[in-house]
Parts: C-alpha cells; structure tokens; sequence
C-alpha cells in the first residue's frame, strides 16, 4: 500500500468542502442531478475531516458521514439531529454516484442536499479549532 499523503491544513480541507458546495449548486443542461449531489456530500464529508484535522486526530478513509460523526462524537462534540439528518448525503456518494440501481435524483432532493451540505459547513466553522 502506498504511503498516505500529507493531510493538507483544516483550512485547505474546508476551502475544499466549500469549493465542492459551489459546484453542487451548478445547473445546466446536460448536468445530472446526481452528481451535484455528489458534491454535496463531497463538501460534507471534507468538511468534517477538516474538523478532524483541527483537532490532530486521524479520520477513517470513506464517505459514509455516519461513521464520521460518530468519530467525531466520540471526541466529545455534541452531534445535532439536523447532522444526523445531513448523513442521508451518504447515499449519493456510495448508491447514485454510478448508473444503474436507483431512482433519478428529483430537484427538490438537489435542494435538500444543498441544505444539508450547508448545515455541515456551518456547524464544523463554529467548531474548528485553530
């Protein structure tokens, strides 16, 4: 197995997550909608292991955010339901990311997964730590 990369600094992580947002709310034609849900869970998931990474502790390699909120309540940070609920972004990155199985992302799914995705950002901004 090859070594890990360096880690990159909470900050980069976040600008990543915030970057990941940005194109989860493009639209146009020929754009599917299960891949900008994609970036949403993308920015969430970045999100939290920037929190992580702020912390010094080491997060798991995968996209299910239960299993990073979990860690991260583990490490003693109060876990929100609107955070349970941002881990559904799970399903775009492991069920839709690739044809074939699922039904089609609706817009107001899109919507919901943008909301989520903010919410994420929001709470792991007022938690990181310098």
């Amino acid at each position: 197995m090859p070594p890990r990369p360096e880690r990159g600094s909470p900050e980069e992580w976040l600008q990543r997550a915030q970057a990941n947002l940005a194109l989860a709310k493009l639209q146009g034609e020929g754009v599917m909608l299960e891949d900008l849900c994609y970036q949403a869970q993308q920015a969430a998931e970045k999100a939290f292991k920037a929190l992580y990474i702020s912390r010094g502790k080491e997060f798991l390699f995968t996209h299910d955010l239960d299993r990073l909120l979990l860690g991260l309540e583990e490490l003693g940070l109060e876990i929100t339901e609107a955070l349970d609920q941002a881990a559904i972004l799970t399903r775009y990155a492991l069920e839709t990311r690739y044809p074939g199985g699922f039904e089609p992302v609706t817009a107001g799914e899109h919507r919901e997964a943008i909301q989520h995705a903010e919410t994420v950002l929001a709470w792991v901004r007022l938690h990181l730590q310098p």
